[in-house]
């Protein structure tokens, strides 16, 4: 029985792939438990089959797994990752995230001692190429920056009337929980390529599990280093990522609300955003050229005051039965030539 499994999802991150084999390499355990390491490799086109094939051939830490995931996008990607694990808790990193010594056994711990958490994430500290910009701390929880110490609930208390959740980066899920729980597909696919209009995937998936009743949590004892670029902090993108999280609003504030009561609630919130909208503009309009951050704010927020109009759109389209992703598929996957193999201790 596998207790644990380390699941990367990548996108051409080859580059930094054998940085994260590494880090995992040098796992520090405090006890005995069998876990596993499953590459997904979203259709990448950078030689990550390579990378791994060549790893495997004197990996003996713990299996090393590779599969192909040919349809983009991170929820497609993470749910292959699901079918394919064999652990009871999954841990997530992307391919910008670098684990600490102790990131696996630190979550391992935690969810053996949490029997009613479904999911959990930890401290996610910046590696910048370049400063970040000023006023940088405002934005910074949805890059994901989060750097705290104390041990949060967020289904406790007043969060658990909220829509707070950790973020994806470093998440670690209860599996059957979430086969349970999160429907599939989810009405956001999470980034696609270069396109970000589908993020919020994370969220949307953890609402789930929050409205069933699991418990979610943060354990500051789990560390990972989130490598940022510079073109992170470039107008352009910023633009770009914010304008997608502000679209995926609506459908993430519809988790669990009833049909019947949607409308209204659609229209309370867009009354909210609206508000939030004048007061940003009174409180910036005379920088909002100059100051990155405060432009980013902006195009959440209107793109938040939008979302109701973007999510209409997805219901509208998603006509489509999609039926990749059933365990059924698994075997008539594509696989690249150069096979890589599981090995084993």
């Amino acid at each position: 029985m596998t207790d644990f499994s380390v699941a990367i999802r990548l996108y051409n991150g080859a580059a930094i792939l054998p940085r994260i084999l590494e880090a995992l390499q040098a796992q520090v355990l405090s006890t005995d438990f069998e876990w596993e390491i499953i590459v997904v490799d979203n259709n990448s086109a950078d030689g990550t089959a390579d990378i791994v094939y060549h790893y495997q051939q004197t990996w003996t830490r713990c299996p090393l797994k590779y599969v192909l995931e040919p349809q983009q996008g991170a929820s497609f990607a993470r749910k292959r990752a699901i079918l394919e694990a064999q652990g009871t808790w999954i841990g997530f990193l992307d391919d910008d995230n670098v684990p600490s010594l102790h990131w696996v056994d630190a979550a391992y711990n935690f969810g053996r001692t949490h029997p009613q958490a479904a999911a959990f994430g930890g401290q996610i500290h910046p590696c910048y190429e370049t400063p970040p910009p000023n006023n940088f701390e405002r934005i910074a929880p949805f890059i994901p920056v989060v750097e705290r110490d104390e041990v949060v609930c967020f289904t406790t208390g007043w969060r658990a009337n909220s829509n707070l959740v950790p973020p994806g980066a470093g998440l670690v899920i209860l599996r059957q929980a979430w086969l349970d729980h999160v429907p599939y597909p989810l009405q956001l696919q999470g980034p696609v390529g270069t396109s970000l209009t589908g993020k919020g995937e994370d969220v949307e998936a953890l609402l789930h599990l929050k409205k069933a009743g699991w418990e979610i949590w943060f354990n500051p004892q789990m560390n990972i280093e989130h490598q940022i670029p510079s073109w992170r902090f470039e107008r352009s993108y910023l633009l770009r990522f914010f304008h997608g999280i502000g679209l995926s609003k609506h459908i993430t504030r519809m988790v669990g609300i009833p049909l019947w009561k949607r409308p209204l609630i659609t229209l309370l919130f867009m009354g909210n955003d609206s508000r939030k909208l004048l007061l940003h503009l009174i409180k910036h309009h005379r920088h909002l050229k100059q100051d990155v951050v405060s432009a980013a704010e902006l195009q959440l927020i209107v793109s938040s005051l939008f979302s109701p109009l973007y999510g209409l759109k997805r219901m509208l389209t998603a006509t489509e039965t999609i039926v990749h992703g059933h365990p059924l598929a698994l075997e008539s996957q594509d696989k690249p030539s150069k096979k890589p193999q599981t090995l084993s201790n």
